[in-house]
């Protein structure tokens, strides 16, 4: 029963907050420090550290949110993780009020089942915390009166051997439950009741901790570069942690036992969670100052491999949906941005940086990311990501007909040299040149409304220009061939150019409507 109110909390908790946590990691992750207050109020809000450190792998690999400014958010996600042992040990453990919350399970039944909106969110929220209020005093019921578990001599917690031995049964319980509140909850009622000695119960905890980062080190494999490398950086960082709290447990528990003597008036409850959330903001105060090395270190030991084509992309897409799109937009406006600047190259002007893509590269880059887009599916995405699919699949189409353009150089040829083509030629030039900075600063509205603007420019360009090429043509003063030459130029600009347009508009759209701005929308 707890367990399953966990979960049905947990996804309440997650389609309430979900988009605004994710606005709210990508807002406030311009420091390692405000990194780590937005992870540990977004983990301590979903009560899932796996929620963030996912999300978190997931914008990394979008390209997002660069690789040291996730570090803080995995740091924080430690400390909100703490959040739902003080619950169980201040409310569940403490405060008879199991039967005032038998009728919230059923309210929120209800409202999960003939709710709208919100309100099913709010219903599975309600019903998933009776459940877990209830789990909690069966718990303690079952435990009551059976004396230890763990009688043995060999887990008695006592030496370096045994305290090893329970971090390791700790992690596989985490493994197996895949949620460490789960199993910091189920230990705090047994040691409540008697089942688990201090030791035991504070060797296991953090075990739990190291077990919670399997499921963000799974969900960063065959992502970028940056995604390995937080996956990574979070599992040293709980083993870092554990270790310090292995040294520090002895001290502790000596600690307690100087200030109640034989444990005589000590709650062990509050003593196993103060233990827990102790080690794990130390282990954050010791590790922000030293964030830059700790980059440095986690690079060396994932090196970055360089190669053609879209690195953000794999051969399948993850299971989360969610970093599935993500990836794929970021992978969309990587290769957009790679044809940007081969179209400033091939319109003769000096791009802002060099290319690392050209038209073959391309081509076999947008191959892949049309079978990556291939196996991403409408059913099971919520209306965000539906309208993101869908733009990203508009886009993809423009990305294709801008490669054809790129390999016309006839007509590129002709628009650079045609002095009556230069107005046409410097307007797209102006506007290609401004792109990849606001694609940098994610001025969205910004360049939508550029780029609109220059595609009605050029459809005017283009029906003014006809009309005087065909008569210098019929007066004599251009051949019939460098007329038809410098039209195919033109209408070559002016398609360029609703390419640009729409581009804008799609991959726009979808990172705005997916909340993925930063919450810089102009």
């Amino acid at each position: 029963m707890f367990l399953l109110g966990m979960t049905v909390m947990t996804e309440g908790l997650r389609a309430l907050a979900g988009r605004r946590l994710r606005a709210t990691l990508l807002r406030f992750t311009r420091t390692p420090l405000s990194g780590a207050i937005a992870g540990a109020l977004g983990t301590a809000l979903l009560q899932s550290s796996s929620a963030t450190t996912v999300a978190t792998v997931g914008f990394v690999s979008a390209g997002l949110i660069r690789f040291e400014s996730s570090l803080g958010i995995i740091f924080g996600a430690n400390i909100g993780s703490t959040g739902l042992g003080w619950l169980v040990a201040v409310i569940g453990l403490k405060l008879n009020i199991t039967s005032l919350f038998t009728p919230a399970i059923l309210v929120g039944a209800v409202l999960r089942l003939i709710g709208r909106q919100r309100t099913p969110a709010i219903g599975s929220a309600l019903a998933g915390f009776g459940l877990v209020v209830l789990g909690v005093s069966q718990l303690q019921q079952a435990m009551a009166g059976h004396g230890p578990l763990l009688t043995t001599t060999a887990l008695d917690g006592l030496d370096l051997i045994s305290r090893l031995q329970l971090v390791l049964l700790g992690l596989l319980a985490t493994l197996i439950t895949q949620s460490s509140g789960a199993g910091v909850a189920t230990t705090l009622t047994g040691l409540a009741a008697g089942a688990l000695t201090l030791p035991q119960a504070c060797a296991l905890v953090i075990g739990m901790d190291v077990g919670t980062t399997v499921t963000a080190l799974i969900a960063s494999l065959g992502g970028s570069l940056s995604a390995r490398r937080t996956g990574l950086a979070h599992v040293v960082f709980n083993l870092a942690t554990a270790l310090m709290a292995l040294v520090l447990l002895p001290l502790y528990l000596r600690g307690l036992d100087l200030a109640w003597p034989g444990g005589m008036g000590l709650d062990v409850p509050f003593a196993l969670t103060a233990f827990h959330t102790g080690f794990n903001l130390l282990g954050v105060v010791i590790a922000l100052p030293l964030t830059s090395p700790f980059a440095a270190l986690i690079r060396s030991l994932v090196p970055e491999h360089r190669g053609p084509g879209p690195w953000q992309l794999g051969q399948h897409p993850p299971a989360d949906l969610s970093v599935a799109i993500n990836l794929a937009l970021a992978a969309q406006g990587a290769l957009w941005r790679q044809q940007i600047l081969l179209l400033i190259d091939t319109l003769g002007g000096q791009p802002p940086e060099p290319v690392q893509l050209h038209l073959e590269d391309l081509a076999r880059s947008l191959g892949q990311a049309e079978h990556f887009l291939d196996q991403l599916h409408l059913v099971n995405l919520n209306r965000q990501q539906v309208e993101a699919l869908l733009h990203l699949l508009h886009a993809l189409d423009h990305l294709q007909r801008l490669q054809v353009r790129l390999a016309e150089q006839e007509r590129t040829q002709c628009l650079q040299s045609a002095e009556t083509l230069a107005a046409p030629r410097r307007m797209l030039l102006t506007l290609l040149l401004r792109i990849p900075g606001d694609l940098d600063q994610r001025r969205w509205l910004a360049l939508q409304k550029r780029c609109s603007m220059v595609a009605s420019l050029l459809d005017r360009q283009l029906d003014q220009e006809r009309h005087g090429l065909i008569a210098r043509s019929a007066d004599g003063q251009l051949s019939l061939e460098d007329s038809g030459l410098q039209l195919d130029a033109l209408r070559w600009a002016q398609r360029v150019g609703h390419h640009l347009d729409r581009l804008s508009d799609h991959l726009g759209t979808a990172t705005l409507g997916l909340g993925l701005n930063g919450g810089r929308n102009a």
